[in-house]
């Protein structure tokens, strides 16, 4: 009777290890709205670390700090969360960067999540700075002129081609700046953002807080079931 219950109960232990989701899932909520992100497996090193610092509470309660209307809204800055008003932000780090993740299937349509970065030559991406594109739609016309005068002839692949012309991005940040996610539920939370008051700096006159968690247990799978339909 024994080894029938092992056996019994190391079939069903597989049966949940493979039905367990293939990606990790984060929600941002802000006063906004909420938006539910994918992390994706192809840049391992942005994803383990965004993990990291959900897990560690290092992203809540710093703002969205940059906004800007048609590209992107930029947050993370872990001193955006004691500045005063009117303070410029966005050199807080972490001590540490993340090597640069290119991978040219992953590129900035709208929705997507990518780590923000000074300009080392290297390219490699902040700890904990990332931004979330809102971006525009773009014609051939455009496409063909972005590449001609700022991608150096490098030639945008025709299925993004596409989506830059019918949901829109920011093509011209692609292969210079990490991709690591996207937005699969809640677009219209950066739609929000992106219509708020703002400095000369781009920082929104009034203060827009994060706070990040992982998308677990019955969450998880109502979001699952959401974006599979």
């Amino acid at each position: 009777m024994k080894k029938i219950f092992l056996i019994i109960f190391s079939f069903l232990s597989l049966a949940t290890f493979a039905a367990k989701p293939k990606n990790t899932y984060v929600k941002i909520s802000t006063n906004y709205g909420e938006v539910y992100l994918k992390l994706y497996n192809e840049t391992p090193k942005h994803r383990d670390n965004f993990i990291k610092l959900v897990n560690e509470g290092t992203l809540n309660q710093t703002l969205f700090h940059r906004v800007i209307q048609a590209f992107m809204i930029q947050g993370g800055d872990p001193d955006s969360k004691t500045a005063e008003p009117g303070k410029q932000l966005g050199e807080g780090d972490l001590g540490y960067t993340i090597p640069a993740e290119f991978i040219p299937t992953l590129f900035h349509k709208k929705g997507a999540l990518a780590a923000a970065r000074d300009n080392n030559p290297e390219k490699a991406s902040s700890a904990s700075q990332f931004y979330i594109v809102q971006g525009k739609k773009f014609t051939d016309v455009e496409l063909d002129s972005l590449e001609k005068n700022r991608l150096k002839g490098r030639k945008i692949p025709v299925a993004q081609r596409e989506v830059y012309k019918t949901i829109g991005g920011t093509p011209h940040l692609d292969q210079n700046y990490t991709v690591f996610g996207e937005v699969v539920k809640g677009i219209q939370m950066v739609d929000n953002i992106c219509t708020v008051k703002i400095d000369g700096n781009n920082r929104p006159l009034t203060d827009i807080h994060m706070t990040v968690s992982l998308v677990e247990g019955k969450e998880l799978r109502k979001l699952l079931k959401e974006i599979s339909q």
